[in-house]
């Protein structure tokens, strides 16, 4: 044996010490935004079948989730807004009492140290689901950028820190930035949905965002899984048009794209880990083939390892909750 000579690795994994010493990517709760539904109504908790632990609340609620996600330490929240009434332009997306509008006041005047992120979107709040102007089945991108302009200024009047378009429409950035600047918003941030594909993923939030399309797909739109340098392009167009943070958007299939989206710029980057890779590991732990929390701690430390600054996640309150364990 004394003619064998190899590198010993391992004296870097003897004890639990040495190897947080030498651990190279460290999650914490100030990477976490904590998504959630709000709903018009009193007294909603509704649990979303598809999303065990995840509910639809009603703005009475809202204060009760946003001390938790506060207390808990996590930064973070975005918005996604759940209307009574739609219409074929998604009139209430942009109305100044839109339920997004409602629920980023409310919050900003009970937990004003929250950053508060507007999902900046039409899909929830028109009657055919589509995340613009549709006519005769056809997805009209120009028409639609002036409606998304309008929602990100009155989500930036509501209050909002930080607008997160995730329409797809071409040029969606910079009408929003024009239309932010215009109306004297040139310091609210974007976080664009910039790398966002038509992914099998998505199921359980068009459940509970109620946002499936009624006819036809999202296609023609988002991307295609089968492409990576498209994606470049898409982030390379959304920082020229002014995106300040760069969403990739599914997280686990797309862990190549959030490297080379890291790689090529150098704005922040940000991991959407979307309700169906959240739905597969609750399932999968409610059967008791996996260990839910060593699970999603691995994922998500595979999501920064593989270069997100940031990670939008549904187990975000869970995550603050285990780390705290770990301390």
């Amino acid at each position: 044996m004394s003619q064998i000579h190899f590198r010993r690795h391992r004296r870097l994994r003897q004890t639990p010490s040495i190897r947080s010493m030498v651990r190279e990517t460290v999650l914490q709760k100030e990477d976490l935004i904590y998504p959630f539904f709000v709903v018009e109504g009193e007294g909603v908790k509704n649990e979303i079948p598809s999303m065990p632990n995840v509910f639809q609340l009603s703005l009475d609620l809202v204060n009760e989730e946003m001390n938790t996600v506060e207390d808990l330490g996590i930064p973070a929240v975005i918005v996604f807004g759940v209307p009574h009434d739609k219409d074929d332009v998604g009139t209430s997306a942009y109305c100044d009492h839109g339920i997004v509008q409602k629920a980023v006041r409310q919050i900003k005047e009970n937990n004003p140290n929250l950053t508060v992120i507007a999902d900046t979107c039409l899909c929830q709040f028109t009657d055919h689901g589509h995340c613009g102007v549709v006519e005769d089945g056809k997805i009209l991108n120009d028409p639609s950028l002036e409606l998304l302009a309008k929602t990100a200024v009155s989500q930036a009047e509501a209050g909002a820190d930080i607008i997160a378009p995730s329409n797809m429409m071409d040029g969606f950035v910079a009408a929003i930035r024009q239309g932010l600047d215009e109306a004297g918003y040139t310091d609210v941030p974007i976080m664009s949905y910039a790398v966002k594909y038509a992914s099998a993923f998505y199921g359980p939030f068009r459940d509970a965002a109620h946002s499936s399309p009624k006819s036809g797909d999202r296609k023609t739109y988002q991307m295609d899984p089968a492409n990576r340098l498209e994606a470049m392009r898409e982030a390379e167009s959304d920082i020229e048009e002014g995106a300040d943070f760069l969403i990739v958007k599914p997280a686990l299939s797309y862990m190549d794209i959030i490297r080379e989206v890291k790689n090529n710029f150098k704005a922040p980057v940000v991991a959407y880990n979307v309700s169906g890779e959240y739905s597969m590991i609750k399932a999968a732990s409610m059967n008791g083939w996996i260990d839910e929390k060593s699970t999603v701690l691995e994922k998500l430390t595979s999501m920064k390892r593989a270069g997100a600054d940031l990670i939008l996640t549904y187990f975000a309150k869970d995550v603050a909750r285990w780390l705290d364990e770990d301390n």
